[in-house]
């Protein structure tokens, strides 16, 4: 490869010049193998939020990090159907991944999924895997494939294998301010998800105060970036997070109420909208349906004959968990030694919440972290939550908070009562799903 100087790059970025696919690579290479500073990193990440990236720019990023680290191949495996998963920009309550996929493999398809952390006010798919007894959120490869192969899904936390240049990339951009360029943001995530070999992939975009894009224009550039970039089939759906997705949030309370919605016990409807949107386009991408509304008769199939159920069990029993955990949730899942609702001091609408100071509370209960080396209270968190809309009085409580000790319950009380607003009138209803693309 033409040798290169790091700092010409990102001169050449910083004046506005479209950088060249070796000239990338190059700078990727040295990302990976360390011989590109944190500072120069940090400088290429600030010229590309100001100047931007083409559209062939952000794909050879994009191909650049992805083969910087493990890339799975499934032709070993003799697969029936679709190699195929979602990817959620976080949200407060966003359990999704609960559901969708083990109603993705009860349809047919496979679904590899590599789930995050909590990253700041949103809860991370893997923390909440790990409050399953003895489910493996870091297994090797091989037994990441098999698991996959044999039962339709397997979800796990990330791993420094995957596209390793994005690694150094995203924490440095954690601390320069360059976190909300979208070039970057579209890099970081396709690499991560076309290094699992996929097929077909649909993004949740959320939308919102409790998400990463609070404005629809930011959730569409996200959008637009994903789906013209990504070199397989891509959706992306934009969904609303102004309020807490279901009515759990925390760690063990989200297990539970996925539970209950793969089992029928209790089934959000506004949840369900999301579900069925995001599975629903997934289907027809991977060719398992012609169309959304067979799609979605498929999805109910799933959920109704309990096959969707059945592959949640599976997936935890063959990553390590128990083999009764559906049977035994209440016995395997720790609950909380303080459970108690809270409730409003004037009755009224639930007219909006500040989902962000929501996501916020949780941590301070103990279910997130404030540094990275911190500890999870699994058991902590929310659950009965209202939605926006309800009638809320002395016998509807807002929520029922799930704490370590009363003082923890206090403060989450009061932080609870100060991010909602109450009025008179109930407030014009509206969907979860905002805009398909």
């Amino acid at each position: 490869m033409t040798p290169f100087l790091p700092q010409e790059i990102i001169r050449n970025k910083r004046d506005g010049k479209t950088l060249s696919d070796v000239e990338i690579e190059f700078f990727v290479k040295g990302i990976s193998d360390d011989s590109i500073s944190e500072g120069q990193i940090a400088a290429f990440a600030m010229a590309v939020y100001f100047q931007g990236m083409s559209v062939a720019e952000r794909r050879t990023l994009t191909q650049a990090m992805m083969h910087s680290g493990h890339v799975m191949d499934w032709s070993g495996f003799d697969l029936n159907g679709p190699v195929l998963d979602k990817h959620s920009t976080g949200g407060v309550g966003d359990k999704i991944s609960f559901m969708l996929a083990p109603i993705m493999a009860a349809c047919g398809a496979y679904v590899p999924m590599i789930c995050g952390r909590g990253l700041g006010h949103t809860g991370g798919t893997f923390d909440k895997f790990e409050a399953i007894p003895g489910y493996n959120t870091t297994p090797d490869f091989k037994t990441f494939q098999q698991v996959t192969a044999q039962v339709g899904c397997a979800v796990i936390g990330q791993t420094p294998a995957i596209a390793t240049a994005d690694r150094r990339v995203y924490a440095t951009r954690d601390i320069t301010a360059t976190v909300e360029a979208v070039p970057l943001i579209t890099a970081s995530i396709l690499s991560k998800k076309l290094a699992a070999g996929l097929e077909g992939l649909v993004m949740d975009i959320k939308v919102g105060n409790g998400a990463f894009a609070e404005t629809l224009d930011f959730a569409e550039q996200i959008a637009e970036s994903i789906v013209t970039v990504s070199p397989i089939p891509t959706a992306a759906v934009l969904t609303d997070m102004n309020q807490v997705l279901g009515h759990a949030a925390g760690h063990v309370t989200e297990v539970k109420e996925s539970l209950d919605y793969l089992s029928g016990a209790a089934r959000d409807p506004l949840m369900h909208e999301v579900v069925l949107a995001l599975c629903g386009r997934l289907l027809c991408l991977g060719g398992l349906a012609s169309h959304q509304k067979a799609a979605e008769q498929q999805i109910e199939q799933a959920l109704a004959s309990g096959l969707a159920m059945e592959k949640f069990a599976q997936m935890v029993s063959a990553l390590g968990g128990p083999t009764d955990f559906i049977e035994r949730t209440n016995h395997y899942l720790t609950a909380a030694p303080i459970q108690a609702d809270v409730y409003v001091e004037t009755p009224g609408y639930l007219q909006s919440m500040n989902s962000r100071a929501i996501g916020l509370s949780i941590i301070e209960l103990g279910g997130g972290r404030r540094v990275a080396s911190d500890a999870i209270d699994h058991r902590v968190g929310y659950a009965n939550f209202a939605k926006v809309g309800d009638f809320l009085d002395a016998h509807r409580p807002l929520a029922t908070i799930h704490a370590a000790d009363q003082a923890g319950f206090e403060r989450a009380k009061a932080q609870l009562l100060s991010a909602i607003h109450i009025a008179d009138g109930a407030p014009k209803s509206s969907g979860m799903v905002i805009k398909n693309l």
